[in-house]
C-alpha cells in the first residue's frame, strides 16, 4: 500500500496529434483546475512527442496548468504504447502525483489500463464525473440521482477523488473511488467536462519544464511505418454548436428522413447527429452517434428528431444549452429533458421548420 502523503498535484496526460494539442486536453485542464483547487495543490500537464513539441505547451497554461512538463524525442513522434506508457510510468514514479487524467480517446483508451497495471493501480475508465470535496459530491447526487442524500452517511472529511461513470449500459451511475493506491487514474469521456475560457495571462506565467528521459528504440517493440488518415470526411460532433439527430422515428421512411434531418441542420448551420438504433441498423456512420456508446456534446442547439430519449442517449446530450424535441408520443421520456417540445410527425413537423427558418433569413 501506498504511502498516500508522498503524493500530490494533479495530473493530465496532455493528448497531441501531428504536433496539435487535442480539444480534450483543454476540457480536462479545466476540469483538473477545479479538483486541484479543492486540494490546495497543483495542475501538472504531461506533454510527449517530437521535437518541437514544447512549443505548443503554454496554451495548456491558458486553461489553468500550473507546470507543463515536456518529454521531447523522435521516438515519440508518433503514438506506441511502449514508449508513451514507459515514459508516463517513469515519471509517476518520479513526481508522484495524486491523480492522473487521461482522456478516453482512442489513444487514451490504449494507454490508461496499461499504465495503471504497470503502477499497480485503479483506473476508472469512462468517468463523467469527477469530485474531491465531499460536499460538492453530495450537492451532484441532489440533482443528478434519486438518492436520498439526507439519509446516507458521508465523511466530509474525505478527499479522495470520486469518479463517477455510467454502469450497466447507462441504466445506473456509479461512483468509484480508489482509497488505497495511488495515483488514482480516470479516463474522462471527451465533451464531457466543460472548456474553461482560456486566460493569455496564465498561458505567459505557466512554468514549462523539459524532462530528462530514458527511452531507447529497444523500448518500443512496435514501429509506426506510416499513418494514413480515412478518405471520408468525419462529422465533428463535440465542436459543433448545433445538432440535429434523428432516430427510430424515421424508420417509415429512412432516406427521406435522413434527408430532412439534414436540410434542417444546413439551414441551421449544424451537423447530422444519430441514436444508436440507425448507426446498429447501417443507416448512419458510427462518427453521427450521440448517447453513452456514442458521443457526448454540448451544442448550443440540440433537435431531436424522432428520439424517444432512451437513458444512454439522453446521457450523451442533456447538458446541451437549448434542446428541442420533435415526436409523435406525447409521453416520450425526451420531453423530461427538452425546453421545447414538439408533439407531432417530423415529417409534417421539420418541412415547416425549415420554411420558417428560410423566411426569418429572408426578413433579415
Amino acid at each position: 500500500m501506498a504511502d498516500l502523503s508522498e503524493y500530490k498535484d494533479v495530473w493530465v496526460f496532455a493528448e497531441q496529434r501531428e504536433g496539435k494539442l487535442m480539444p480534450t486536453d483543454f476540457e480536462l485542464v479545466s476540469e483538473a483546475r477545479k479538483l486541484a483547487d479543492d486540494l490546495g495543490q497543483k495542475v501538472v500537464a504531461l506533454l510527449l512527442g517530437g521535437e518541437g513539441i514544447s512549443e505548443v505547451a503554454k496554451e495548456l497554461g491558458g486553461y489553468g496548468a500550473d507546470v507543463v512538463r515536456v518529454v521531447e524525442s523522435p521516438l515519440l513522434a508518433d503514438y506506441t504504447t511502449d514508449g508513451y506508457a514507459k515514459i508516463l510510468c517513469d515519471k509517476v514514479h518520479e513526481y508522484k502525483p495524486n491523480a492522473v487524467l487521461i482522456g478516453a480517446t482512442t489513444l487514451g483508451r490504449d494507454l490508461a489500463p496499461r499504465c495503471a497495471a504497470r503502477l499497480h493501480t485503479g483506473l476508472t475508465a469512462d468517468t463523467t464525473h469527477l469530485d474531491i470535496d465531499t460536499q460538492k459530491y453530495i450537492d451532484f447526487l441532489r440533482t443528478s440521482s434519486t438518492i436520498d442524500v439526507d439519509k446516507q452517511k458521508f465523511d466530509l472529511e474525505d478527499r479522495n477523488l470520486k469518479m463517477t461513470r455510467p454502469a450497466f449500459g447507462g441504466h445506473l451511475m456509479a461512483t468509484i473511488v480508489c482509497p488505497r493506491f495511488r495515483p488514482q487514474m480516470a479516463t474522462v469521456r471527451p465533451g464531457v467536462m466543460k472548456k474553461g475560457a482560456f486566460d493569455q495571462a496564465k498561458a505567459d506565467a505557466v512554468k514549462v519544464e523539459l524532462e530528462s528521459f530514458e527511452l531507447t528504440e529497444a523500448d518500443i517493440h512496435t514501429k509506426v511505418v506510416s499513418v494514413e488518415k480515412a478518405a471520408k470526411e468525419l462529422v465533428d460532433l463535440t465542436g459543433a454548436d448545433v445538432i440535429v439527430s434523428v432516430g427510430r422515428g424515421i424508420a417509415k421512411d429512412v432516406e427521406g428522413g435522413l434527408k430532412l434531418a439534414q436540410d434542417l441542420a444546413d439551414e441551421l448551420g449544424g451537423v447530422l447527429g444519430s441514436s444508436r438504433a440507425l448507426v446498429d441498423d447501417g443507416f448512419v456512420a458510427a462518427d453521427h452517434q450521440v448517447g453513452q456508446t456514442g458521443k457526448t456534446v454540448r451544442p448550443k442547439l440540440y433537435v431531436a428528431l424522432g428520439i424517444s430519449g432512451a437513458i444512454q442517449h439522453v446521457a450523451g446530450m442533456q447538458d446541451s444549452e437549448n434542446i428541442v424535441a420533435v415526436n409523435t408520443n406525447p409521453d416520450a421520456p425526451i420531453f423530461e429533458v427538452a425546453d421545447y417540445g414538439i408533439v407531432g410527425d417530423l415529417f409534417k413537423v421539420v418541412p415547416q421548420l425549415i420554411d420558417e427558418i428560410k423566411a426569418a433569413k429572408v426578413a433579415k
